[in-house]
């Protein structure tokens, strides 16, 4: 056996331990009964490689604990609970709507201009739909534009700290600033206002929120359920566990009193290494 021979075993296990991690991750945000696949990077995307989004939104480890933690957000506005509450099925399917969430994110970063243009318009059709009383009698409805600048705040806001926290530490103001500014573009395509530009613009809009989010038994309800449930495997359900810890985790203090959520002190170094840990082992997955 010559020494190219002798590297092909190796090579071929590298290859076989990659794919069983890929393979449950990959369900996680794809439904396989309706024939999804994962979003192929297009050279025709609404943001090109060289953009910050390309950069945050890559990260699948990440992506899940800043997904997680940007639901936990949004539920605390009475306008975004209500919406759920009466127009989906998030007690049948919450998983589902995890899943909606990061395909979106991942169409409108990387797919085909024309077909992440044309998602955006069938979610804006959507929210048409949206439309209710909440219970002290206050209309709301999902395409209402301060309304929708709240979700994506909270969104980008979440996906960045996330980055941040598991994969880029040391990044500049300079390129935090940017990829609000990139966001935008889809911030604006929602029809969401008024958009943040900046990280000091985002603070600013989550801070001038604040007195308007309220907690009650409904929001810990979806709370319990976004944070619950299990895949099946573990090679998919630690992922997930480790990933609703960190998102409690990177919640503003504030947010997690609201929510009545808490990582204790001395668990947290535990949290974080166990989440870098696999964010690592999934960057190496899927390379």
């Amino acid at each position: 056996m010559n020494r190219w021979q002798g590297m092909a075993r190796p090579n071929a296990l590298t290859a076989t331990m990659k794919a069983s991690i890929r393979k449950p991750v990959v369900a996680l945000f794809n439904d396989s009964r309706k024939g999804e696949t994962p979003v192929v990077r297009s050279n025709n995307a609404l943001f090109d490689a060289r953009s910050v989004a390309w950069r945050v939104h890559g990260d699948v480890g990440s992506m899940m604990v800043g997904g997680i933690a940007s639901l936990l957000l949004q539920m605390l506005h009475p306008s975004v609970l209500a919406g759920v509450w009466d127009h989906s099925n998030f007690r049948a399917d919450m998983h589902g709507r995890l899943r909606r969430t990061a395909r979106f994110v991942a169409m409108t970063t990387y797919g085909d201009r024309a077909a992440a243009e044309a998602l955006i318009s069938r979610v804006c059709a959507i929210h048409d739909q949206v439309t209710g009383i909440l219970p002290d009698g206050t209309p709301y409805r999902a395409n209402d534009s301060a309304l929708l600048a709240w979700v994506h705040v909270t969104e980008t806001s979440s996906f960045l700290d996330a980055w941040i926290r598991y994969s880029e530490p040391l990044m500049s103001a300079r390129d935090q600033d940017r990829y609000f500014a990139e966001m935008v573009r889809i911030g604006e395509a929602m029809g969401a206002d008024p958009l943040p530009r900046s990280r000091a613009e985002a603070k600013a809009l989550i801070q001038a929120m604040r007195p308007h989010l309220q907690s009650d038994e409904r929001t810990r309800q979806v709370a319990r359920l976004i944070l619950g449930g299990s895949e099946g495997t573990m090679l998919a359900d630690l992922p997930r566990r480790f990933a609703t810890q960190a998102a409690v985790d990177l919640l503003p203090a504030w947010a997690r009193e609201a929510h009545g959520l808490s990582v204790p002190i001395l668990e947290r170094p535990l949290v974080r290494a166990g989440t870098f840990g696999i964010a690592q082992t999934l960057r190496w997955a899927f390379r």
